[in-house]
């Protein structure tokens, strides 16, 4: 017998952030990133706030420069030409949706102590380090939001 603690997910959840940032909605991050309710909403924005805090601190000299640059908000920074219209909100979102979905993945890897639990959490450690991957590495979001080589 498994016992899961299902988690209230009705209430609509905003997570306030930087000013420069948007705002993170709780329900947008569990439907992009398949987040059900086994995860409490204090987990996820556990989850959120950390990946939050961690994305903004690796963006932070370039916020200002586009700050200084008279930009005030993400989704007024220009794009270039050949991106689409909202480019860097999605990869800012992607990028803070990941980390915080990695660290849900890794923080759950026990809820279930069975054999089938334990098979599918070696199956999830690949999926976490593959989320962390998403934000970090070469960083696909400071490669987007910084002006290309070619330019």
């Amino acid at each position: 017998m498994t016992l899961i603690a299902s988690g209230s997910t009705s209430d609509p959840v905003t997570i306030t952030n930087a000013s420069f940032f948007p705002d993170l909605a709780l329900s947008d991050f569990r439907d992009a990133m398949r987040v059900d309710s086994t995860v409490t909403d204090e987990r996820a924005v556990h989850a959120l706030q950390a990946a939050m805090f961690n994305v903004n601190a690796q963006l932070a000299t370039w916020m200002q420069e586009q700050k200084d640059a008279g930009v005030t908000t993400l989704e007024n920074v220009p794009e270039q030409d050949w991106q689409p219209s909202g480019v860097y909100m999605r990869l800012y979102l992607r990028a803070v949706w990941s980390m915080a979905r990695a660290n849900l993945v890794e923080r759950y890897r026990d809820y279930d102590s069975t054999n089938d639990g334990h098979d599918r959490a070696e199956a999830l450690e690949v999926t976490g380090d593959d989320y962390r991957r998403t934000p970090t590495g070469p960083s696909p979001i400071s490669v987007a939001l910084t002006a290309p080589p070619w330019s």
